[in-house]
């Protein structure tokens, strides 16, 4: 270990998609020379920082880089049920396949999700257990996806109630505290646009079960038909409200628990959805990683 390297506690936001641009923040910290001893994550920000934990970012990345819109939609369990859309216990199936299954515990890093209870309307910190339960938990965004049931509890998404949850991680004695806000106010920043554009044969080569799930989602995403004035499709209308709420609630906690370093990837970034996006997401988190950092580095010399 070198003793030269400064030791970080890093906490990612929820996001949705926007999450894969923790992978950038966390490639430009490592290529820098930043040791990352705790992490903290709410819904995607879990998930990724959970990856990390367990060792298993390069395997993570390699397989978001190749998803397709198709490869997303293969990967949703409808649920039949009215607590939410998606049952998500096939994309928890993949990704511990694709991870390998891990304890909190264990991990080499010291690692917290965030998840709701939303029976009790309280914050609920997971430090250890399975880490797939954990990841579970603080994914489960209201009415994409049902609660998981865990513990004697129904836990929802951590970005309720702690979108960039700090508190976990002071009692650490680290240099520095990072933190990362997925829901920063738009500033002029283009909306990700995918480099692959999808062909007639690709199209075509699906079954039609994934073609009308695949129509089914793109309907809720953005409607069959641009609405009058504006509007919001019904998708867009519960992520916008639910980022709108998390934005607020950053403010407010962030302002009790200030980090040293806040990176904030704007919401114009791409939709909460946009999973097959990943190239141009990472490549956000590095491109404002590096430039919050190198602007610190300059300030405290």
């Amino acid at each position: 270990m070198n003793s030269n390297r400064k030791t970080v506690s890093l906490i990612l936001g929820s996001g949705g998609a926007r999450g894969y641009a923790h992978v950038g923040v966390i490639e430009w910290l490592l290529e820098n020379h930043y040791e990352i001893r705790t992490i903290a994550g709410s819904s995607m920000g879990a998930l990724v920082g959970g990856i990390y934990a367990a060792g298993e970012l390069d395997t993570f990345k390699h397989w978001i880089l190749a998803l397709t819109r198709t490869d997303v939609i293969r990967f949703l369990d409808f649920s039949f049920s009215a607590e939410g859309l998606f049952k998500g216990e096939r994309i928890i199936s993949v990704l511990k396949e694709l991870v390998g299954e891990h304890e909190i515990g264990e991990l080499p890093v010291n690692f917290t999700a965030v998840a709701t209870d939303i029976e009790r309307q309280k914050e609920i910190w997971l430090s250890d257990g399975p880490l797939f339960d954990a990841i579970r938990a603080s994914i489960a965004v209201p009415t994409v996806f049902t609660p998981h049931e865990y513990r004697g509890m129904r836990l929802l998404d951590g970005g309720l109630l702690n979108p960039v949850p700090v508190m976990p991680t002071l009692r650490d004695r680290n240099d520095l505290t990072i933190a990362v806000n997925l829901n920063a106010s738009n500033n002029g920043l283009p909306r990700v646009t995918a480099k692959v554009t999808e062909t007639d044969e690709l199209r075509n080569s699906r079954n039609p079960y994934q073609q009308r799930i695949l129509d089914f989602i793109e309907s809720l995403q953005r409607g069959a038909k641009k609405p009058a004035y504006g509007r919001l499709s019904m998708l867009e209308l519960v992520s916008s409200s639910f980022e709108t709420m998390q934005n607020a609630l950053s403010t407010i906690k962030m302002a009790a628990s200030p980090p040293d370093v806040l990176i904030e990837i704007p919401r114009s970034a791409s939709r909460a959805f946009e999973f097959h996006r990943a190239s141009a997401l990472i490549e956000v988190g590095y491109e404002k990683t590096a430039a919050v950092m190198e602007k610190w580095q300059a300030e405290t010399r």
